[in-house]
């Protein structure tokens, strides 16, 4: 990894496409808060009621007589007002998550998109179905509990701000809980557990859960319980849905598998006529050029084979199921393997081309003429030269 230097600028590209994001997310967060700001304007005229419509659970387990009080003085504007603006935000969840999910969504590959959209969908609805247990089933059990068990004496009058704090501590307490499913699927797919240890590990999941609802609920037993038991009914239904899952993707890697191999099978042969194998090395072409056109040959058949298995495989994924990040790891070493072998199969065809003989011909030319060569009369003259010598010598 390359590291960039304290005196270099980056590139003009690396700028604009920075702040073309920046762009986007700037428009993607003022969508978000005009769609709340929307959402609380058609709200707010309904402020009031909608309190009332909250404090019903308690308002009907009240004693006769006696009524919600507020404490401060502008409690009973800012209260409502409040409420309507939590109220606001939660329902506006389904747009915040699209446009969260419009920014992301490039960035991600394709089984990560097709995965992230049904978890968010999921865990949106669960979000609200907790909120829904909280509010139908909880609320009216431990009302009833907290009001029967007053004193003699002790006019039961909650402040209503008092009152709103405890219902969205609540409220996102069962939330949060019920995305136990979304949670287990989330950890089995990336591959930090597995369905069968997350199994053995049950009893000290029903001892969590328990643990977490003694501590996000107030401290009586019956909501405690009524928090850990859909707690754990829900990692129970996760469970069972991490299993489906995980057998679904067996089943398609094994499908997956068989075609590779069935397509490997029936790939080409390098040995065979189309590969070169067959062409004699002292062929009418010469050795240079048999060789270089064999090593050609055979670099050709490598990279049809190799582009012919590679579309069967994506292929065979792309019809079954995507690639997982071991697997995009597997076949990018696989890629680079291939090239490798390519690359080595042109340097030894390259070789043999200039290791061969540059220029055969004159040799045969000279034997069947029976001309000598021209340096071998060089010794003759020597001699003559020396015979010369002698003679004026004696």
């Amino acid at each position: 990894m390359s590291k960039t230097k304290p005196g270099v600028e980056p590139s003009p590209e690396a700028t604009e496409t920075l702040l073309t994001h920046l762009i986007e997310l700037r428009d993607r967060i003022l969508r978000m808060f005009i769609a709340i700001l929307v959402m609380f304007l058609i709200l707010f005229p309904f402020a009031n009621p909608i309190y009332t419509w909250l404090a019903g659970p308690l308002m009907q387990h009240l004693p006769e007589g006696t009524s919600m009080i507020a404490i401060d003085v502008a409690a009973p504007f800012l209260i409502p007002f409040k409420l309507t603006l939590l109220l606001a935000v939660v329902l506006s969840i389904p747009y915040l998550l699209y446009q969260v999910w419009s920014f992301v969504a490039p960035g991600l590959y394709s089984h990560e998109k097709s995965m992230a959209l049904p978890l968010v969908a999921s865990s949106t609805a669960l979000f609200y179905l907790g909120m829904a247990f909280a509010y139908f089933v909880v609320f009216p059990l431990i009302f009833a509990f907290f009001t029967a068990t007053a004193p003699e004496g002790v006019a039961v009058m909650t402040d209503i701000s008092r009152y709103l704090s405890f219902v969205i501590m609540l409220f996102i307490a069962f939330g949060i809980a019920f995305e136990v499913p979304v949670a287990t699927i989330l950890l089995v797919s990336m591959g930090a557990t597995t369905p069968a240890k997350l199994s053995q590990k049950r009893p000290y999941v029903i001892v969590g859960v328990f643990l977490v609802g003694m501590v996000l609920t107030p401290p009586d037993i019956i909501s405690q319980t009524l928090l850990a038991l859909p707690m754990w009914l829900l990692f129970e239904i996760g469970l069972i849905l991490s299993r489906i899952m995980e057998r679904k993707k067996a089943q398609r890697r094994a499908t997956a598998g068989g075609d590779d191999a069935a397509d490997a099978d029936d790939g080409p042969n390098d040995g065979g006529p189309g590969g070169g194998g067959g062409t004699p090395r002292g062929g009418p072409g010469g050795p240079g050029g048999s060789g270089k056109a064999s090593g050609t040959t055979r670099a050709t058949s490598s990279t049809a084979a190799a582009s012919a298995g590679g579309g069967a495989s994506a292929a065979a994924r792309t019809g079954y199921t995507p690639l997982t990040d071991d697997e995009m790891d597997a076949e990018l070493d696989r890629i680079e393997e291939e090239q490798a072998e390519l690359r080595r199969q042109r340097g030894s065809a390259s070789t043999l081309a200039t290791d061969a003989p540059a220029d055969p011909a004159p040799e045969a030319d000279e034997s069947q003429s029976g001309e000598r060569p021209a340096d071998d009369g060089q010794p003759d003259a020597d001699a003559s030269q020396e015979d010369g010598n002698t003679g004026r010598d004696r």
